[in-house]
């Protein structure tokens, strides 16, 4: 009989101590953060919610906070209203809510919900973290093999009869995209950023379109045509893209070497008529006699007329 009080009160005490544990754990770690469930496009307006979900804590005595990556760390979330970077913090009745109006790449977090309240220690003072991924694409950009980038790809590319061409397709993307090479007026699909075409002839003239597609977002996609003109091989050099592109830097080369020179004479002949415009130094007072009398004079005890120099 004394065993079996003994063990009903030992289950009593388990049960009232689980039930104490659930308590404060149900108390501490209802804070929870809430954010987009569709994908985010750069651009779009991005809000975020802390709230209780079974508890009576107050919401004044949270915060919100994102980690930086670049301080290896959390830090709080500040309001700022600057151009793209704004952000706006805002309370009410039950829940905090922070509003990004333009979303980055740069906002991509983790964010994470954090409480004030002194009676509440880590790890149930905090949600858990919460990131969202930002969706972009970029203009294409097109570049032919051989060429730096910053010259660009013209609309058009003039090359002889059995050249070879390489042209480069990039776009800068959340995501690397799917490249596709398209011939105006043909059923070729070639899947791949690069365009190679080798020992050209009149049968590859044509319009060639790249197309970029985002894997994860299907509005995000991009498209820039070149078109490809095959001279006769005894062409002069002029006529190509090359050639154009020669005589181009040629003329900027040019321009700036007269420039230079013309500067260089410029500035001897300004120092030169500088320096014949101030002559010899005429020191009148060096030749003009000093008398007593006279203002220039200084006191002497002297009594003569003659003059002092």
């Amino acid at each position: 009989m004394s065993h079996n009080i003994f063990v009903t009160r030992l289950t009593m005490k388990a049960l009232l101590l689980a039930a104490v544990v659930s308590l404060i754990h149900g108390s501490y770690a209802s804070l929870v953060i809430k954010g987009p469930t569709e994908p985010v496009l750069e651009g779009d307006t991005v809000t975020l919610e802390c709230l209780y979900t079974d508890s009576d804590l107050n919401i004044s005595q949270v915060h919100f906070e994102v980690y930086s990556k670049y301080m290896h760390g959390w830090r709080p979330v500040m309001e700022r209203y600057w151009c793209f970077y704004s952000l706006k913090i805002q309370q009410l009745a039950d829940t905090l809510v922070l509003s990004i109006p333009h979303a980055g790449r740069y906002y991509e977090g983790p964010y994470r919900c954090v409480s004030n309240d002194e009676n509440v220690t880590e790890p149930d003072n905090s949600s858990q973290p919460l990131s969202f991924k930002v969706h972009y694409m970029g203009e294409l950009s097109l570049s032919r093999e051989g060429y730096t980038g910053y010259l660009g790809t013209p609309h058009e590319l003039k090359v002889r009869l059995g050249d070879d061409v390489v042209v480069k397709c990039s776009a800068s993307s959340s995501e690397e995209p799917s490249y596709f090479w398209y011939k105006e007026g043909s059923d070729w699909v070639l899947p791949s950023s690069s365009l190679k075409l080798s020992k050209l002839n009149a049968m590859d003239e044509g319009q060639y379109t790249c197309s970029a597609r985002h894997p994860s977002v299907e509005s995000l996609s991009k498209r820039r045509t070149i078109s490809i003109t095959v001279l006769p091989e005894d062409a002069h050099w002029y006529e190509t893209s090359d050639g154009r592109l020669m005589l181009m830097i040629s003329a900027v080369a040019v321009a700036l070497v007269v420039f230079i020179l013309s500067m260089i004479v410029f500035l001897c002949r300004r120092a030169k008529e500088t320096k014949t415009s101030k002559g010899p130094i005429d020191d009148r007072s060096q030749k003009k006699p000093i008398y007593k009398a006279s203002s220039e004079s200084l006191p002497s005890t002297c009594g003569d007329n003659q003059p002092l120099v």
